[in-house]
């Protein structure tokens, strides 16, 4: 999960590739922020730079070390795995001759045995990494392999076990930067007279909108002339160019004081995008690359959700939906959990792998399982040309566009319409809801943007409430129906920016132990569902909220316009529009994620990069 940049331009392009290199680690400093280091070659010279901490303490570095200009640069932000996060830790790693250096995202299995290896060999290693192996591995490969950096890289990589992604420089070679994926993100970016690599394409995104796809097990080769991809074994590797639809300004903060602020404010537009051109001209739901046929999806007689962290919440709020449109069994699952429980797979069950950056390495993992089993895999995905995507049968695109914090916001209620989406699909494939059934409930996710607008416009006691209780130790959240997964999403949300106890809860299991942590002042953050909804759910909650309310919680109820009868329990009332049931986490989540970032801004800590974690998990 940490953030890869490399570089090659000419003099005609006119850029020094430090600067290049700088600017994307910027835009990719939310995947990694342990360390940072870049290495370029100039004058037959192999420069680096590395420092422990953020960004900005590299940028200090370099400024009173100053680099010279080159062409050709990689640079690294770090997500620690093996070994802490300290200076001779930090990327780039280089070999004992100082002529090799070379970058790592993931994590290589056999780096024990290969590190007893090269130290039976003579060689001394310098830091705790598993990435130093490879530097000297390529070391020792560069010359047999007449001196070409993409084939050393093609050797080594043979004898790499795990998932990783490598990019290496050489200081014989003034204009070539080689990189290798396996099983983690690697993406390139076209330019002319220049091109570039990156672990995401926001790291390029500012020079190039061009870009193309690598493949599992491909090696590419960057010159400013073009690029070379090749499979591992050398023959040539079939690659597919796409176009990034958004620009370098979605990915700026646009005036807010975090990417989490502005990323909750897009929500209304995330969704909204979500829904472009769900709809054919015939009235039939239409989803993006859909390679299953009806007769494989009237087949499916098991939906089986795969995902993890917030993904894993949006997964948890669609069983609702997909089960009561389809009349399909639908199981929601950890995809770290997945494929160590030996799961009952077959040809009739469909897999629905939800995953923001389309790399996360537990979801594709339980893919290739599912996949295995001959099971049938639709991703749910925010990032064109990922991985997951590619090996999935099927694939609806969220179109949120980036989501830079670390906490995930705008993806999340993506994630969540594009269920709806998936759910109302089957539906009119197996024909469990009529033409205009589905278009009803269509026409109702239409005006959710709205909804989640208003509730953007009256957000401000939220802010304040957080203000009044960041004194607080814990906080607990309960929640009913679709409720108890946004519970769940609101207590991650605030463990992850306030690093605050937090816990959610399904509120008709309180009496089975979770009341026993309620006591005077702890704050109760309760999330009602619609008095209008058939099941007699709202009179349940209510009857919850009163329980924990005598026993001394601030009671926070989160509760649609026109509910009264929540009015006489609640300490503390924030109103949310009325909308169907199964649509009101996209309402009842925004206040949660509001309340969690300004608890975390009140205490002092950073919003968009929360200690100890990183955006995309490309380790399992």
């Amino acid at each position: 999960m940490c953030g890869i940049v490399g570089y090659v331009g000419g003099e005609s392009v006119g850029r020094d590739a430090l600067d290049v290199v700088l600017a994307g680690l910027k835009r990719l400093e939310y995947r990694g922020y342990d360390s940072a280091g870049v290495a370029l070659v100039a004058d037959g010279e192999l420069s680096v730079a590395r420092k422990a901490g953020k960004l900005g303490n590299l940028v200090a570095l370099l400024a009173e070390e100053p680099l010279p200009a080159s062409q050709t640069a990689m640079g690294h932000t770090r997500w620690a795995t093996h070994g802490g996060p300290t200076d001779r830790n930090a990327h780039p790693h280089r070999d004992c001759t100082g002529k090799v250096a070379v970058i790592h995202n993931g994590i290589i299995e056999n780096f024990a045995q290969l590190r007893d290896e090269l130290e039976s060999a003579g060689c001394e290693l310098s830091s705790d990494t598993d990435t130093e192996t490879v530097a000297h591995l390529l070391s020792q490969e560069f010359e047999g392999a007449g001196r070409n950096l993409a084939e050393a890289m093609r050797r080594v990589c043979q004898r790499l076990e795990g998932a990783f992604t490598l990019v290496a420089v050489h200081a014989d070679l003034p204009d070539v930067v080689v990189g290798a994926r396996r099983n983690s993100p690697l993406v390139v970016g076209l330019g002319e007279g220049e091109n570039f690599l990156a672990s995401d394409v926001a790291a390029f995104i500012a020079y190039t909108r061009e870009a193309l796809e690598l493949g599992q097990d491909q090696v590419v080769e960057l010159r400013r002339e073009g690029v070379t991809v090749t499979n591992f074994d050398g023959t040539p590797a079939a690659v597919r160019q796409f176009h990034v639809d958004w620009d370098a300004a979605a990915a700026e903060k646009g005036g807010y004081d975090y990417f989490m602020l502005k990323e909750i404010a897009e929500q209304p537009k995330a969704i909204a995008d979500t829904l472009l051109g769900r709809v054919g001209l015939d009235g039939q739901l239409v989803l993006d690359e859909m390679r299953l046929s009806d007769e494989e999806l009237r087949e499916v007689d098991k939906v089986v959700i795969v995902s993890c962290g917030t993904s894993f919440h949006a997964g948890l709020i669609a069983k609702y939906a997909i089960e009561h449109w389809t009349r399909i069994p639908c199981e929601v699952e950890l995809a770290s959990e997945f494929r160590y429980r030996d799961p009952i797979l077959s040809r009739s069950t469909l897999v629905i792998a939800i995953s923001q950056s389309g790399e996360t390495a537990d979801t594709l993992m339980a893919v290739r399982h599912a996949r295995e089993q001959r099971s049938r895999v639709l991703a749910i995905c925010n990032t064109n040309g990922s991985t997951i995507p590619r090996e999935s049968d099927a694939v609806v695109y969220t179109h949120a566009g980036p989501e830079i914090a670390v906490a995930s916001t705008k993806a999340f209620l993506a994630q969540i319409v594009a269920c709806y989406v998936v759910g109302l699909y089957l539906a009119q494939v197996r024909g469990t809801k009529f033409g205009d059934e589905i278009a009803t409930v269509m026409d109702q996710i239409n005006e959710m943007p709205a909804a989640v607008e208003k509730v953007l416009e009256t957000i401000e006691p939220v802010r304040a409430l957080a203000r009044t209780l960041k004194d607080k130790k814990s906080v607990l959240f309960l929640g009913r129906h679709v409720g108890y997964p946004v519970a769940l999403e609101g207590a991650l949300k605030l463990k992850e920016l306030a690093y605050m106890h937090a816990e959610g809860f399904a509120a008709g299991e309180l009496k089975h132990g979770p009341i026993a942590l309620i006591e005077e002042g702890v704050p109760v953050v309760v999330t009602v569902p619609s008095p209008s909804a058939r099941h007699r759910l709202h009179d349940k909650i209510v009857s919850s909220i009163q329980e924990v309310r005598a026993r001394g919680a601030h009671t926070i109820v989160i509760a649609e316009e026109g509910d009264e009868a929540v009015v006489p329990y609640a300490n503390t009332l924030i109103r949310i529009p009325q909308v169907p049931t199964l649509l009101q986490p996209l309402v009842s989540t925004v206040p949660l994620q509001v309340f969690a970032c300004e608890m975390a801004t009140v205490k002092g800590y950073d919003v968009d990069q929360p200690r100890n974690l990183a955006k995309s998990v490309t380790v399992e």
